[in-house]
């Protein structure tokens, strides 16, 4: 039997599945602490209209995290804006924050995923300058001005959705000649007069003076090369999980290694969401992550009594 700690849980990330892992485990009666370095939400919190998760027909991402947080709240879930460092410990585990040491009887890790980046010149002079990783975030700054997509999958075309309704012009740079998004989010990308498509083709160098101005593309077909004259760009290329200091198991991406109920390598630490090695990063699956890590994190915490 483990002694009287800081609390009994402490769930790493704000996102879907870290909030549903808290309210399992406070629901359980657990002490329970949500630990988030910054938006709450994660991802979601950058969407402007999520159609896809059941019970809301249409919900703005930010307002769906904060119904999620404030049901975490009255289920007695304590929420903290901290920076976790690192895990260490056994039956006791340490969680070194930016503020110091807390103690618990499990983790649950919902540290989600950060954008990938294309890695060619001038990418990282021109971040923020011109490059932009969030239409929602970004977006109004490119009022009636030409815009660049990079990508072809859902967050592309979803963005690229949400850029035509400000810029004058949108244009879809995908590396193959047919997108990988929804179809009804194609659809709606082809029937919008002001977004354009370039097929078969990659963004080889960013380029400009103080700000970004042209894109340097290269077709992968015909190896033919040209410039594109942009005054922004944003980038969906998929994500790489923040585990970098996660001390469990990773597989050759990064992602967090689980079996069936979340467990990672170290027992007491179990992980949900897109950290984990799951198929697809959706809602609905970060929701089904959290609901299995709460109770494995409860059912483990029980055996320590």
């Amino acid at each position: 039997m483990v002694s009287k700690m800081d609390y009994d849980v402490i769930v790493i990330g704000g996102g879907p599945a870290g909030i549903t892992s808290a309210i399992y485990t406070a629901r359980a009666g657990l002490k329970t602490l949500l630990a988030e370095k910054g938006l709450v939400g994660g991802q979601i919190a950058l969407t402007e209209n999520i159609e896809n998760y059941p019970g809301f027909e249409s919900i703005n991402g930010q307002e769906l995290a904060n119904k999620m947080l404030a049901q975490a709240k009255k289920q007695g879930v304590e929420h903290k804006l901290l920076t976790v460092k690192n895990i260490t410990g056994e039956a006791e585990k340490i969680v070194e924050t930016d503020e110091g040491n807390l103690t618990c009887k499990a983790v649950i890790l919902s540290v989600g995923s950060n954008p990938r980046k294309l890695g060619v010149p001038g990418e990282d002079t021109y971040e923020g300058k011109g490059i932009h990783y969030c239409a929602l975030c970004d977006g109004v700054m490119y009022k009636d001005k030409i815009v660049a997509v990079i990508g072809g999958g859902d967050a592309a075309v979803k963005e690229a959705l949400y850029l035509a309704n400000l810029a004058k012009k949108v244009i879809v740079i995908h590396r193959r000649d047919e997108l990988r998004a929804e179809k009804d989010h194609q659809e709606d990308a082809m029937a919008k007069e002001n977004i354009e498509f370039i097929w078969d083709t990659v963004v080889t160098e960013f380029i400009g003076t103080k700000f970004l101005e042209k894109l340097k593309l290269k077709n992968v077909k015909t190896n033919e090369e040209s410039e594109l004259e942009v005054n922004g760009s944003f980038t969906y290329v998929g994500h790489i999980p923040a585990t970098d200091w996660v001390p469990v198991d990773k597989n050759k991406r990064g992602y967090i290694k689980v079996n069936h109920e979340l467990q990672t390598s170290v027992p007491g630490i179990f992980a949900a969401g897109d950290c984990n090695e799951g198929d697809i990063a959706q809602i609905a699956t970060a929701v089904g992550d959290g609901a299995i890590a709460g109770t494995s994190a409860t059912n483990y915490i029980e055996s320590l009594k």
